[in-house]
Order: C-alpha cells, then sequence, then structure tokens
C-alpha cells in the first residue's frame, strides 16, 4: 500500500509495491486500487480470509486486467479489502474489519468490494476495480455515492483472480464522476457488440418498484424524472412476471453449488474459520441438490430469453439498486442478512442473465446515498456508460 495513511480503512496493509506503469496512455495521470481478489506482482491475494492468505505466497504475474490498466498509464497504489471469499454483501470482514462509507460513514459500504468502493468514496483512488457475483459492485456503488458497473459477463477477463461462482463472477469498477466512468471503461470494455440507438426505448419494472417503501421511491422520483426528461416517458413493464421468490432461489442455488465447488474442499480441508453470514451460506451452499441446481438452470435460461425479448437491441430497464439506502453499521446480523435477502431481488436479474447493469449517484435519502439503475442488453455496457454520463451532466 503506497499511500501514507488510510483513514477509510480501505486497503490491506500489505508491504507497498512500486508497480510499473506507462508513462502516458488514455489513463495517464489516474490512479486506482484493486479488491484482493485480483493476483498483482508482489504482493499476496488473501480473498479476505487470514487461512487464504497464508497459503497465497506473493504473486509473481499480475491479472489481465490489471496489467491492462497500468498499460494505459493509470497508477495502482494498493489492494483493498473484500468481504470474506467474496460471499457477503455487508462490507463487514469478521477478519478484517469494516471500511469507512465516504458516502455516509455510520453506515455499511455493502459487499464484497467494500474497500474499493471505500477508497473511492473517500478519495483516496480515482477509480478501483471490484468484482461483482450477486451485486458486489452495484451494492457498495448504491451505499457509497458512486458510479459502480457490473459488466455483461465474460466481457472483462477475470484471468488470475479468485473466483466465487464462476457463471456469475464480473469484473466491475467503480468512480465519483461520470467523465472518469466513460475514461475507464473506454479502456476495460473496448467497442460494444450491441450499441444502443442515441435515443433507447425506456422500461421501468413495477414490480421492482413494488419491493421499496413508499419513502424510499418517493426520493427516488427526482431522479426517475430526470432520466425521463432526457430519454422519454419509460413503459412499465415486468421484471419477474413469474415472481421474484422464483428468481431469488434460482440464483440461490446456482451461486451456492457454484461456490461450494469452488471453495468447498478448502473450507473443509482446512478447517477455514469462516465469520458470521459467510459460514451460514457455505453451509446451505453445501446442500444444494442437484435436482435444485439442475432446476435453476432452466428457470435461468426462461429469465435470459425473457429479458433480452424484452429489452430487445434498443430498450433499458430503469431500475432501482438497491431496495434502500446503506443499513447502520452497528445492525445485528439477521437485520442484514434480511436486507440482503431483499436486495437479492432487485440484483438477481443481471446476474441469472449476465446482462451489464450500472448504479448511478443520483439522489440521497436521511443524507446516504440511494442509486438508480440501468440495465441493458448483453454487450452494450458502453451504451449504458454513455446514457449515465448524459444523465450525470443533465443532457
Amino acid at each position: 500500500m503506497l499511500l501514507d495513511k488510510d483513514p477509510a480503512h480501505a486497503f490491506v496493509p500489505y508491504p507497498g509495491v512500486a508497480l510499473p506503469h506507462a508513462a502516458s496512455g488514455p489513463l495517464a495521470g489516474l490512479s486506482f486500487a484493486v479488491k484482493d481478489l485480483f493476483d498483482v506482482a508482489g504482493y499476496p491475494t488473501g480473498g479476505g480470509n487470514p487461512h487464504v492468505l497464508a497459503r497465497s505466497g506473493i504473486k509473481t504475474r499480475t491479472a489481465a486486467v490489471v496489467q491492462h490498466l497500468l498499460d494505459a498509464g493509470a497508477r495502482c497504489l494498493g489492494k483493498t479489502y473484500t468481504d470474506e471469499l467474496a460471499f457477503s454483501m455487508n462490507g463487514i470482514n469478521a477478519h478484517f474489519g469494516a471500511p469507512i462509507n465516504g458516502g455516509a460513514p455510520d453506515r455499511i459500504t455493502g459487499g464484497s468490494s467494500s474497500g474499493s468502493a471505500a477508497a473511492v468514496s473517500n478519495g483516496l483512488v480515482d477509480f478501483a476495480l471490484g468484482s461483482d457475483t450477486g451485486g458486489s459492485v452495484r451494492c457498495p456503488a448504491s451505499h457509497c455515492g458512486l458510479f459502480g458497473l457490473r459488466p455483461t459477463h465474460s466481457r472483462i477477463s477475470l484471468d488470475a483472480t479468485l473466483d466465487l461462482a464462476p457463471s456469475f463472477d464480473t469484473c466491475g469498477y467503480f468512480t465519483r464522476d461520470a467523465e472518469t466512468f466513460a475514461r475507464v471503461g473506454a479502456v476495460l470494455l473496448g467497442d460494444d457488440t450491441a450499441p444502443l440507438p442515441a435515443q433507447p426505448r425506456l422500461l421501468t419494472p413495477t414490480d421492482g418498484w413494488g419491493l421499496l417503501e413508499a419513502e424510499v421511491v418517493a426520493a427516488l422520483r427526482p431522479a426517475m424524472s430526470r432520466v425521463e426528461t432526457l430519454f422519454g416517458k419509460a413503459t412499465e413493464v415486468q421484471m419477474a412476471p413469474q415472481g421474484f421468490e422464483r428468481n431469488y432461489w434460482a440464483f440461490r442455488y446456482i451461486q451456492g453449488r457454484e461456490a461450494w465447488l469452488t471453495d468447498g474442499e478448502l473450507i473443509e480441508t482446512h478447517g477455514l474459520a469462516l465469520g458470521p453470514g459467510v459460514r451460514e451460506r457455505f453451509a446451505f451452499s453445501k446442500g444444494v441438490t442437484d435436482a435444485q441446481f439442475e432446476s435453476s438452470w432452466a428457470i435461468r435460461r426462461e429469465v435470459t430469453a425473457m429479458l433480452a425479448d424484452l429489452l430487445g437491441h434498443d430498450g433499458v430497464l430503469v431500475l432501482p439498486t438497491m431496495p434502500d439506502i446503506a443499513p447502520l453499521r452497528d445492525a445485528d446480523e439477521s437485520t442484514l442478512e434480511d436486507y440482503r435477502n431483499n436486495s437479492i431481488k432487485l440484483l438477481s436479474l443481471a446476474g441469472l442473465s449476465g446482462f451489464p447493469q450500472l448504479s448511478m449517484p443520483l439522489t440521497r435519502r436521511n443524507g446516504a446515498p440511494l442509486g438508480l439503475s440501468l440495465l441493458g442488453p448483453a454487450g452494450s455496457d458502453r451504451s449504458l456508460i454513455e446514457m449515465a454520463r448524459r444523465i450525470a451532466h443533465g443532457g
């Protein structure tokens, strides 16, 4: 870690490694941080767990996405905390503590890309890499008042990165402002394979909004109006026409089975001491049956086909990123778990489909940030970024 001070408790306190970066390039002058799931030469990869850290050793190669940013001229300042094994949405690590939310210091950052969101929201770096399996970029982006992207699945390389659930895992990132967001996206994403028209067709899910309390809807209404002023009135649709519970369990079962295949042997062979919440989720994951997994994949295929048909080549779904502002830092585990489970109902659509979703910091409630999202067809990531830039600047 190359910072003299870390008031946000965002960075893992590894000895600093001066990583070579290009002297010029599209990201010259920008600094960034890397979630401690990505290998970076000269650092270990701890994954938010002491046993994983102890087994890691110092890495001799750098993940492709990190090297790509260095080659574009950006300067890496270090590695940031992650929730344990990336299997949490709270931003609280039982072993290493909780990074500070720069947008609402009395509230959790959200996770699992907690340290990356903290580093950006506290102004310690210009942008940061995270990963998003079930919401781990979108959630902290909403909670901390940041732009955050979960890209089209597999669009950004996860080479030399710790897995959680590979068919859901994506590499995303955070910035504080729309211009930097677009600048980084141009490097990471390349050209869209399915660009949107300049005036896309807006859709908004009445069932998704129905998950929110009235005061949350009221807080987001001006942001929704801002989007519609630029792009036209949104058509009301349903994002889960067969019910949120069906999508929720399909996501949980597939994620659980894949997470256990990724980490189960490590957990059982080496007796990993897991923190609250993470421990219970892995216990659930171990019990996922073949029938649950296979039926969930059938639902996943249906959901993907439904969303592809709904969006077509020009549709964008505008929806709340999270059901509310971040819970308080002193909230108990049951409150956090209830919030997580409700959040998955909103977040799982992008995960099940593999389509890109971008959270924008457009409003606040009770003094804390609250995000609004754009979800587009597969391969429309940079079009969504351009939409977000226009929304941020009012045109």
